[in-house]
């Protein structure tokens, strides 16, 4: 069986990205109060906030991604919660989720949506939606114009659709979607469970046997030095969207 880096480097960890369970909490506290039935988690990862959802909204969480070990774990962490009935997991990728589901209530998705283009996925998941349904997803974006070189740089390379609060307001509304609110994720919610986490993981990695293990922790290294510069002038940004 041939060895997975990402696998190696995020096996275990609770938070795969930026975010924790009071900002999570935070964005549902601003949704309507309205039931919900058919709830989606796109990009759930290991499954950080689909707890959250399922312990706080009492219903079943379809919980999307296409790593089956993250889906795996999430599993577990579920069954050790005593929420594993409200949560059903679903091996595939994020663009299929208007195929598998329709009349989503909410679909949530927390720093995932890039993986599929964040406005490629606003415009494949709207049609999922029934009318007044919400989509909530958190994408990275530049939050000033006093930028350090080396952060643009940096972006330029890795991340090139990176943009502003504007315009992925922007591309929401082009989806179909009305822009109900935005939050911006603080700045500890990068460090706290993931980067303290990740780091050190990554440093260990980095005199791995196989290239492809050392590559990518010295990667992760680089985006962690590059938030350390990065004079707050990125952070990941909530997009609450309801569709009409």
């Amino acid at each position: 069986m041939s060895l997975d880096p990402y696998d190696l480097l995020f096996g275990g960890m609770a938070q795969l990205g930026p975010g924790s369970d009071s900002e999570t909490r935070r964005v549902l506290r601003m949704l309507p109060d309205r039931p919900v039935r058919l709830v989606v988690d796109a990009g759930c990862g290991t499954g950080r906030q689909t707890l959250v959802l399922a312990r706080d909204l009492g219903v079943r969480i379809h919980a999307v991604d296409n790593r089956e070990t993250f889906l795996d774990e999430l599993t577990r962490r579920a069954r050790e919660a005593g929420l594993a009935d409200l949560v059903e997991t679903h091996c595939m990728d994020m663009a299929e989720i208007p195929a598998a589901f329709s009349g989503i209530d909410l679909l949530w998705s927390e720093g995932a949506a890039y993986s599929i283009g964040f406005d490629h996925a606003l415009a494949a998941w709207a049609p999922a939606l029934r009318s007044g349904g919400l989509l909530v997803a958190s994408e990275l974006t530049w939050l000033s114009d006093a930028i350090p070189a080396a952060v643009s740089e940096f972006f330029a390379a890795e991340y090139p659709d990176l943009t502003t609060v504007e315009r992925n307001a922007a591309a929401a509304e082009a989806a179909g979607f009305r822009v109900r609110a935005t939050l911006q994720l603080p700045g500890e919610a990068w460090i706290k469970g993931y980067y303290d986490v990740l780091g050190p993981r990554a440093q260990a990695l980095l005199g791995h046997a196989e290239p492809a293990v050392r590559d990518l922790a010295q990667a992760t290294l680089r985006e962690i030095e590059i938030f350390q510069i990065s004079e707050s002038s990125y952070g990941y940004v909530f997009y609450v969207l309801e569709r009409p």
